[in-house]
């Protein structure tokens, strides 16, 4: 059967040539064998098992048996055209209980891999921390604790040393916004805790953790090598023009842009953000020498990108009526990615960005001829790389755009029912059927005619 192509986004050709296009996925929501090969558990192997958790009591114990599948899973890789792919690596699979030497079953793993993506013509890009903390680690004090920071170090050092010879592209952490809040004070991920100053102090340390970590792996690297790290950057507009709402507004940008951008690229925290701590009574534990670590060059910073809300004095974000949202719920404002991707550039040290994820969970609909047809997702990616073409056009120096995410997966506390991927997963088969989203994005790729890097 033929069927009609998709539209192409409108700005897609103001892309420069060597414009990196990729998708993304992270260890715990696709690998599953979760104790194959020596792994240990992770913080999210424990709060799985906590009830009420995760909807649906769903773990990640499958999930997308990515762990047995994964040359099938390169393969849809490759046919798809991305020329990246960014994974993340298991730091419970590749160092069992957070200390000591590298357990080299779990590295061969991803050694098989990255050698399995070179061969298809997909670039790896690595992540070193996507969320599974190993347990001890948080038995220990996790994140709030500062040891934790120089574990991360030890823990990245050892990747390095085993893959570092044919990855070029080396993240530090995912979202670290999310690790500390949803994690520490709002207990609504892996670890559960809800203890806001324990949020905060895992803020610094996951700063600090990153930094060393950079430090740590180029002295070992060679100029071909670019490190960075992966923010989630929610722009906040004030819900009106009242000064409540813009002070609100200029809070939440603080809390949830600036205390993370500010020490990494000015090295500071901004003065209005640890002011309104301290009026909480908290105090961010830097010690002497930390801001100079955390903020160690940057060759590529990573931003993830889903969502852009308007922000009242009086309570919750506003969720405007009529608006068009994601399948969660979460609005739909490509024009916020444009606008951040420009801000970054003109306000902030120049420094390469990458969109390293960008995607919206849709309901999608099986055909009776076994199509999976996802046009929302479609049109909610085309917007999206056209507000990226359009930032690049005003003068935004971002570098590329990649889809979270690959396959239908573990999301979370939500467990299996939102559907990210652009490949359907069938969760009693684990069969994998390709979504008209991968068919439209391969279409795109072909079209932009874009070399392999």
């Amino acid at each position: 059967m033929s069927h009609q192509p998709f539209p192409q986004p409108a700005r897609a050709h103001l892309l420069p040539t060597d414009f990196r296009f990729g998708v993304a996925t992270s260890a715990f929501q696709i690998e599953g064998a979760p104790t194959a090969d020596g792994r240990t558990d992770s913080i999210w192997d424990t709060f799985c098992r906590v009830p009420g958790a995760v909807t649906g009591a769903d773990t990640g114990e499958v999930a997308c048996d990515h762990y047995r599948r994964m040359p099938e899973d390169v393969d849809l890789l490759a046919d798809l055209g991305v020329d990246t792919y960014r994974f993340s690596v298991s730091w419970p699979r590749v160092q069992p209980g957070g200390r000591g030497p590298a357990n080299a079953a779990g590295l061969d793993f991803y050694d098989r891999l990255v050698d399995r993506l070179l061969a298809r013509g997909v670039d790896p890009w690595l992540t070193l921390y996507h969320w599974d903390l190993p347990q001890e680690l948080e038995d220990a004090g996790g994140w709030p604790h500062r040891d934790t920071a120089h574990r991360f170090a030890d823990y990245a050092a050892l990747v390095f040393d085993r893959l570092g010879d044919r990855v070029r592209s080396w993240t530090t952490l995912n979202e670290p916004w999310c690790v500390a809040m949803y994690g520490y004070a709002d207990g609504m991920h892996a670890p559960g805790r809800r203890d806001r100053e324990a949020a905060l102090h895992a803020v610094h340390h996951l700063l600090l953790g990153h930094g060393e970590a950079v430090r740590r792996m180029r002295e070992q690297a060679g100029p071909d090598h670019d490190f960075g790290i992966t923010l989630n950057l929610t722009p906040t507009l004030p819900a009106t023009d009242s000064a409540p709402d813009v002070a609100a507004s200029h809070r939440a940008d603080g809390l949830g842009i600036r205390l993370y951008l500010d020490p990494l690229l000015r090295g500071a925290y901004p003065e209005d953000v640890t002011a309104d701590l301290a009026a909480e009574g908290i105090t961010l534990p830097v010690r002497g020498g930390d801001l100079d670590v955390i903020a160690t060059p940057l060759d590529v910073l990573g931003i993830n990108y889903y969502f852009s809300e308007r922000v009242t004095a009086a309570g919750p974000p506003l969720r405007e009526e009529g608006r068009p949202a994601t399948g969660l719920g979460w609005p739909i404002t490509p024009g916020g990615l444009t606008d951040l991707l420009v801000r970054l550039t003109r306000e902030y040290p120049a420094v390469p960005l990458v969109i390293t994820e960008n995607g919206g969970a849709f309901p999608d609909a099986t055909q009776a001829d076994g199509r999976v047809c996802d046009a929302d997702r479609v049109a909610f990616l085309a917007a999206h790389i056209d507000a990226v073409a359009e930032a690049y056009d005003r003068g935004a120096d971002v570098r590329g755009y990649f889809v979270w995410t690959l396959l239908d997966n573990f999301e979370w506390a939500h467990g299996f029912g939102p559907t990210f991927g652009l490949v359907s997963v069938d969760r009693q088969t684990m069969a994998r059927t390709p979504k008209e989203s991968a068919r439209w994005l391969r279409d795109l790729l072909r079209a932009q005619r874009r070399p392999q890097v």
